[in-house]
């Protein structure tokens, strides 16, 4: 059943209630570091610390999220003030000497972890260029600019980074061109950047030759060189959450070309496909791996249900609705926004617990780890709220 319109003033009022006064909430200002800068996010279900270690990753994408929440929700003193703690932090601390950035420091910034992947600077060069917006900062758009080109030249230069794949089996996989989607939209939407159109396109293209697998109606993460699918374990391996959260930044994009045919048809067969393939018939929520062919899966957690495909997929169907009307798309937001906030909600201290099992019972009670903090959940909520709202004002 489609969606009325006080169905989705009251999805709206639902997004934005959430995020103000349950989600964020959890987090701030308790996560604020103001001794050592930047965040401590490693929290157990009521928010009590359990480890003081610093996850690069999460400290950009919630340097991104205050200062997001400050040029487009209010500007509210508190989050300009801990968008400054991240984004100091990171540069103080987060750097080698080379250029890359580390993955996991300790909570005064001594370094624990690099990794091979370029992941911490992506969501360094958004943290960079919202704070830049919301502090006038110019030094801080240069710097997003310049890391967003870094990210670049590590995509497209063969052997600038240490290799994930051997000769012996090469593959490139869906995660570089999805992330560095994402990346461009936000330079594009805040500082500007001449780069983010042509690199769009190129990303996009390249996602839908080599991944997209219309014959058998899936989204591959990794192929070979060719495009070609890689029968072996690994190389079967799918990630629905993943393709699923590909599928709404190229919705994201078609939006943002005033609902461009091609993209909207693109972004919606992705969604489509895996949607199939990775919600669980028999206890709801979307599986974490499952093979391209339905053999078995080699990690152990390919069937619990972790939080992130979720906000993903609530994006994903909602967006995939309120741009082509299909009833199909309302009956599964319907379907993945009741499920989440049914099993993942705590109704006792807030925000989401991160891991249930394939049943939906809670694996394990953490809030926060190197994984998990302030990101994919608020930003989800923010997200629709404003989708929501924008789509209300333009259809009242």
């Amino acid at each position: 059943m489609p969606y009325s319109t006080p169905d989705l003033l009251a999805l709206r009022d639902f997004y934005r209630d959430q995020l103000l006064r349950n989600t964020l909430p959890f987090w701030f200002p308790r996560s604020f570091d103001e001794e050592y800068g930047g965040f401590l996010f490693a929290r157990d279900a009521d928010g009590s610390l359990i480890d003081d270690d610093k996850a690069v990753w999460i400290q950009g994408r919630a340097t991104w999220l205050l200062a997001t929440l400050y040029n487009t929700v209010e500007p509210r003193p508190e989050w300009l003030h801990g968008a400054k703690l991240g984004y100091e932090f990171l540069n103080r601390h987060c750097f080698d000497s080379d250029g890359r950035m580390f993955f996991h420091v300790t909570r005064d910034g001594r370094p624990i972890r690099k990794r091979r992947y370029f992941f911490s600077e992506t969501f360094y060069a958004i943290a960079a260029a919202a704070y830049a917006k919301a502090s006038g900062d110019e030094e801080a758009a240069q710097n997003a600019r310049k890391v967003f080109g870094k990210c670049i030249e590590y995509a497209t230069t063969p052997g600038l980074l240490p290799a994930k794949f051997t000769d012996t089996r090469p593959a490139k996989a869906i995660g570089v061109p999805m992330i560095l989607t994402n990346t461009a939209h936000q330079l594009r939407e805040t500082i500007g950047d001449e780069r983010c159109d042509p690199w769009i396109e190129t990303w996009i293209s390249g996602i839908e030759r080599d991944f997209v697998k219309d014959d058998i109606r899936c989204v591959m993460e990794q192929v070979a060189p060719d495009g070609s699918i890689i029968d072996h374990i690994d190389g079967r391996t799918l990630n629905p959450g993943h393709a699923i959260e590909g599928a709404w930044f190229i919705l994201h994009e078609a939006k943002h070309r005033n609902n461009d045919p091609h993209l909207l048809d693109l972004g919606c067969r992705m969604l489509d496909y895996m949607w199939e393939r990775g919600w669980d018939k028999e206890f709801g929520g979307i599986l974490y791996f499952r093979d391209v062919y339905h053999k078995p899966v080699q990690e152990y957690w390919q069937d619990m249900k972790f939080w992130w495909p979720h906000n993903e997929a609530i994006i994903a169907t909602l967006l995939a609705y309120l741009m082509t009307g299909e009833e199909k798309y309302a009956d599964w937001h319907k379907q993945v926004h009741a499920y989440a906030y049914a099993h993942f909600l705590d109704p006792v201290h807030g925000e989401w617990f991160g891991y249930l099992r394939r049943d939906g019972a809670v694996a394990q009670t953490a809030k926060g780890n190197l994984f998990k903090g302030p990101f994919h959940l608020p930003r989800q909520e923010w997200y629709c709220w404003k989708v929501l709202d924008e789509f209300l004002q333009k259809n009242q």
